[in-house]
């Protein structure tokens, strides 16, 4: 059927756009922590609200597990959304 999504796909696609976003994030918190820093305080006002978050020391280890996280976070997502979008167009083909 047409209408079905893959569920392995679009978690492997969600999960992998949502870590490189975290990777590029990192990234540039390693090379110009400064930089983001005014970016958050620039951001946060927009959304009438006050920062509170502080840009910390780079960590590596941190960094990876924040990829690996927003992989498995965006994968499960994708995988939940994918499963209702197919349970939806099996209960209306019917």
């Amino acid at each position: 059927m047409a209408d079905k999504i893959s569920k392995n796909r679009a978690g492997l696609a969600v999960g992998l756009f949502v870590a490189l976003l975290h990777a590029l994030w990192a990234l540039v918190v390693g090379i110009a922590p400064e930089s983001m820093q005014k970016a958050l305080d620039w951001i946060f006002p927009m959304h009438f609200l006050n920062n509170v978050y502080q840009i910390t020391a780079f960590s590596f280890t941190s960094a990876l597990l924040l990829v690996v996280m927003a992989f498995v976070g965006g994968y499960i997502f994708a995988w939940v959304f994918a499963w209702i979008w197919d349970w939806l167009v099996k209960k209306r083909v019917k």
